[in-house]
């Protein structure tokens, strides 16, 4: 294995421990927001859908509308608006999809640009969003270098700096463009070794390993135990058990409350949860 591949993967493990609960968080909210009836809003002038609800639904002709006014205005306040509504609006799967092929994915990340630094969260917010479905990641790829240098040189625990975290975590769940964070594993360390609660991962974290917790949230962070697995495993941190910080995402996984979760997870009804248990198993 490249030491350019191992390096992604600690990369990964580190952005995916600064931004885990924070991802599973908008999962579950995301489950949420689904079961209830979505309402489409009638035709409205293209700044007035910025001043709806964020569980109104746009249509693709009224994101259109959105998309150019985001583009074209100068205006900083209807440009923040506009951002929220877009990320607000891509929280859904179909308008993920509306989105890219309306050729918004350049519109918003030419707004992490922008010196305004609330524009500039919104315009993450907004990609982070986008970035769940895979197929947009690959638009979205070209500004993780961007969003690295604007996480890993703003102010410790900034709203901006949270909001690429949380981008970055999604961008990196799986092993396509893990490789474009080898640079910045010193300072993602850093982060995590500095930031507050809010870049860390509270302990509540493990209720998410819970036997009757669904099976996409199940699947979702027995994943993101496997990759933090296999980026020790290649350092070698496996094997000397390091003691890791109290405290950190690190700390709660290798601890016997999760050992237990593990153990209980293999006997787990589906089929797909239980074998990802058995493979974690070992690691304790």
């Amino acid at each position: 294995m490249g030491g350019a591949r191992v390096a992604g993967w600690v990369a990964a493990g580190l952005v995916l421990g600064a931004g885990a609960c924070y991802c599973i968080y908008r999962l579950t909210r995301g489950q949420q927001r689904g079961s209830r009836a979505r309402r489409l809003r009638p035709s409205r002038s293209a700044e007035d859908l910025t001043n709806g609800s964020c569980d109104d639904v746009l249509s693709a002709e009224q994101l259109q509308k959105l998309l150019y006014l985001l583009e074209s205005t100068e205006d900083p306040i209807i440009m923040e608006r506009a951002l929220v509504t877009l990320g607000n609006n891509a929280a859904f799967s179909a308008n993920q999809v509306i989105i890219q092929e309306l050729g918004g994915i350049p519109i918003v990340g030419d707004k992490i640009n922008n010196p305004n630094h609330s524009i500039k969260e919104k315009a993450l917010h907004a990609l982070n969003n986008l970035s769940v479905n895979v197929e947009n990641q690959i638009k979205i790829k070209v500004y993780i270098n961007q969003v690295c240098e604007d996480v890993f040189s703003g102010p410790l625990n900034s709203a901006v700096q949270l909001a690429g975290l949380r981008l970055l975590t999604n961008m990196t769940v799986t092993n396509d463009h893990q490789h474009m964070l080898n640079s910045y594993i010193t300072d993602l360390f850093h982060v995590l070794l500095t930031g507050n609660g809010n870049t860390k991962v509270d302990s509540s974290f493990l209720s998410l390993y819970d036997g009757h917790v669904a099976k996409e949230i199940l699947l979702r962070v027995l994943t993101l135990f496997q990759n933090i697995n296999n980026c020790l495993r290649m350092e070698g941190q496996l094997a000397t058990q390091p003691p890791f910080p109290k405290g950190s995402l690190f700390f709660l996984l290798y601890g016997e409350e999760c050992a237990q979760k593990m153990r209980a997870l293999v006997y787990h009804h589906d089929v797909d949860v239980k074998e990802k248990a058995v493979t974690i198993i070992p690691k304790f």
